[in-house]
């Protein structure tokens, strides 16, 4: 199916805050790093940040966002489906790509008419825009700039910044994006891994905090 509206439109319309993904309900274990003391300032959380698309899950979630817009077959995006869902390091990063994935799934299958299974985050965002034949690159820096403005939001109200402060983060991190599609574009999953050990920690103790704002 050929897209009949300016890619660039398709993708800021499903990467916004406004696309009923649940997108701020999960702050991916910064509301445990914030309750640990680990993110207490701009820097620290601009570094963090920076960690979790670098060498965390940014960086898996493009790799699958590509795998997964190149899966030739419904076998093999199943399998890069199941493989998305292991890789989750915590229940509630699990529940956080699951659900966002079930969500986007049935709101884009309904507005463009075409069949989603529901997937990993990453995975039924990529087969999506191979559907609408939507270029990759500009969906993979797209993508990792609103995975990380999800964060950033979340870190204002928790750490807390101030909106400028946020900003900042953001465009500094802008590069990042471009270069983290460009690497992530071939799909090679045997380049996924992770060393995002702080990050990973923090979503494990997310799940046990006695209160908390978010879900992951």
């Amino acid at each position: 199916m050929t897209a009949t509206t300016d890619p660039a439109l398709i993708l800021h319309r499903w990467l916004s805050p406004a696309y009923p993904v649940g997108a701020f309900a999960y702050s991916h274990g910064i509301e445990a790093a914030v309750a640990e003391g680990w993110l207490t300032d701009a820097d620290q959380t601009g570094a963090w940040l920076r960690d979790v698309a670098l060498k965390g899950a940014g960086h898996n979630d493009a790799i699958l966002l590509a795998a997964a817009w190149h899966a030739e077959t419904p076998e093999r995006l199943a399998e890069i489906a199941e493989l998305a869902s292991a890789l989750a390091p915590s229940a509630n990063r699990r529940l956080e790509t699951e659900a966002q994935g079930a969500a986007f799934a049935r709101t884009t299958a309904a507005v463009h008419g075409i069949a989603l299974d529901p997937a990993p985050y990453p995975v039924v965002l990529g087969r999506a825009a191979r559907l609408l034949d939507l270029p990759l690159e500009k969906t993979l820096r797209l993508f990792l700039l609103a995975f990380l403005s999800n964060l950033t939001s979340a870190a204002i109200r928790l750490v807390p910044l101030g909106q400028t402060d946020g900003q900042r983060i953001l465009s500094a991190l802008e590069p990042l994006c471009a270069e983290l599609a460009a690497t992530a574009a071939p799909g090679d999953l045997d380049a996924l891994g992770s060393c995002a050990v702080m990050s990973d920690i923090a979503a494990m103790r997310q799940e046990v905090l006695t209160t908390r704002l978010f879900r992951s």
